[in-house]
């Protein structure tokens, strides 16, 4: 009797606990359940967004020269798949792809979803599809492919292996050309196949990225890097980089460096810095391609003229430093020369000569000179800052006017040819552009836009364009004169051929070694920039070029010869027709 009354009371105490934790999953904790039940019965999947194609110019219409390539990730469930039949059919058809270590996928504890393979072409994953192995999955996504291969390598740039766009455009319009992902979000059975209805079953849409248009022309392109390889291969310079841009609405149409790279395969290098563009993020010394910019100055200012005359001498006294002109230009010493002979001898006694008249004192550099100077190369001509071109840029430096360090009179002396300051080549080429063309600071452009479903080009927004007018039209066709001018004793590669204006100026650069100038002359960097225009007709095209190599001496000379080859290339290729014949 005892013993019933026993089992009575453990059986109702409990059935009271049954009770009490049932109330407590259906009414305390039904909403915690509910969406433990529906976790469990809720299949969600990332539906990756397509990453817009770049296109570059081929004539009038834009070509693909950045395309997507379908692939595939294969995915497997570790507490289900088979771990021996996976690793067979990984091995036997998608070898080069796989991108886990089968034996510690399978030792983590409570793994469900693992991708163990990436970028699989069609015909290998369909053949690991047909093995009918349980619970493998393949996802559908896009890789980059580059059909042009090295070609425009430092403009384009590359996808890394995470999807995010490193370098180049890819870099910089990330944002763009990514897009994004939707989503895809429905109820399971008890057998995970998917309900088509249920108020619970969601879509978002993925949002493609934009295809993007470039300026650059791709046959003119290919043809600067085969210009460049060629100036490589007869020179002693190791790298090589230009730039091809129209003046009068600051579009580039060809930028390129070499050695480039492939960005299909750009992790098979030896040195990342190949990744870097040299011609918007390598601030450097372009030496006295900058007298350009004095001399504009001091006659923008109407401080002097082309026929205002001073004393050469072989070098002049700054803070105590002896600032020489070039060895093989003593035939000139202690004559009176123009500003015209000092810019067409390149003369920097000539150049720190223009600094004293844009101070009002033909004797001395004044705070006033170094000012003006100053608003010049800061305010006006923007070097050392960013342009606003649509590609990664790094800045560079100019010394301001009140800067307290000793010799700082010298530093602007150096100044005035381009040393003791540093800029990028896209940043001179624009400041050039605006002592050519008129007188007008335009900002450079590399993207036409985005190509929209119509095929109609759309400008990119939030891409300001400045257009200020920094010089007089007069000073602009002065300044072309003296630059047509300053090529006339240097008639080389056919180029000053009758039909054509061609000017410019070159520049020998010393190189910091070890955190001073490398007075043996053996590290030398070698610039050249100039326009090309049709006879009595504005400037159509500016061309910039820069050769270098480590240890190794370039001149402005041998950086001419490069450029006098690729002008007579752009003009071939672009059929500039000649003027005045």
């Amino acid at each position: 009797m005892n013993r019933l009354r026993i089992l009575k009371r453990v059986t109702l105490v409990l059935f009271a606990i049954i009770v009490v934790r049932l109330f407590f999953i259906q009414i305390i904790e039904h909403d915690a359940w509910v969406a433990k039940a529906d976790e469990q019965h809720t299949m969600l999947e990332t539906i990756t967004a397509k990453r817009g194609e770049i296109y570059m110019m081929d004539g009038n219409e834009p070509s693909a020269v950045v395309l997507n390539q379908t692939v595939y990730q294969i995915i497997i469930d570790p507490a289900v798949t088979p771990k021996d039949e996976i690793k067979t059919a990984l091995d036997k058809h998608a070898k080069d792809f796989i991108t886990a270590n089968l034996d510690e996928v399978y030792n983590a504890e409570g793994l469900r979803y693992y991708i163990v393979a990436k970028n699989v072409p069609y015909s290998n994953a369909s053949q690991i599809a047909s093995e009918g192995i349980k619970n493998v999955w393949l996802k559908e996504s896009n890789r980059r492919v580059y059909p042009e291969g090295e070609v425009g390598s430092t403009v384009l740039g590359f996808v890394n292996s995470d999807g995010l766009g490193q370098y180049g455009v890819e870099g910089s319009l990330n944002h763009l050309l990514t897009g994004k992902d939707g989503l895809l979000k429905s109820i399971s059975d008890v057998n995970n196949v998917a309900l088509s209805i249920g108020d619970d079953n969601v879509k978002i849409p993925a949002e493609d990225g934009k295809n993007v248009v470039l300026s650059i022309d791709r046959g003119l392109e290919r043809g600067v890097e085969e210009v460049l390889a060629g100036a490589i291969n007869s020179t002693a310079a190791t790298n090589a980089a230009a730039l091809v841009m129209k003046p009068n609405t600051g579009e580039v149409v060809a930028m390129t460096a070499l050695p480039g790279y492939n960005p299909g395969d750009y992790g098979n290098v030896k040195d990342a810095s190949i990744y870097i563009n040299q011609v918007t993020e390598v601030p450097y010394e372009p030496a006295s391609i900058f007298k350009n910019f004095v001399f504009s100055a001091a006659i923008n200012e109407g401080k002097m003229t082309p026929d205002t005359t001073y004393l050469n001498t072989p070098y002049t006294v700054v803070d105590g430093n002896q600032i020489w002109n070039a060895e093989q230009r003593a035939i000139l010493n202690d004559q009176v020369l123009t500003m015209r002979e000092a810019l067409y001898w390149s003369l920097n006694v000539g150049s720190i000569q223009a600094l004293k008249f844009l101070g009002d004192n033909p004797n001395e550099i004044t705070p006033v000179g170094r000012e003006r100077l100053y608003q010049y190369y800061n305010d006006k001509f923007r070097l050392g800052h960013a342009t606003g071109i649509e590609l990664i840029e790094q800045e560079g430096f100019i010394w301001e006017p009140h800067a307290e360090i000793y010799g700082l009179d010298a530093a602007y002396a150096n100044m005035t040819f381009g040393q003791n300051l540093s800029a990028t080549m896209i940043q001179t080429a624009t400041a050039f552009s605006s002592v050519v063309n008129g007188g007008v600071w335009r900002t450079p452009s590399v993207v036409k836009g985005t190509l929209e479903s119509d095929n109609s080009i759309k400008p990119l927004e939030n891409y300001e364009k400045v257009e200020d007018q920094i010089l007089t039209e007069e000073t602009s066709a002065t300044m072309r004169s003296l630059l047509i001018n300053n090529r006339s004793y240097k008639v080389r590669a056919g180029i000053d051929k009758p039909g054509y204006d061609v000017g410019g100026k070159s520049g020998t650069a010393q190189v910091i070694v070890n955190g001073a100038y490398d007075d043996s002359m053996n590290n030398l960097v070698g610039s050249y920039i100039g326009f090309i225009a049709p006879s009595g007709q504005m400037p159509e095209y500016v061309v910039m070029v820069k050769m270098w190599g480590e240890g190794q001496a370039l001149s402005g000379g041998e950086a001419q010869d490069l450029f006098d080859v690729l002008s007579n290339y752009v003009i071939n290729y672009l059929k500039i027709k000649p003027g005045g014949v």
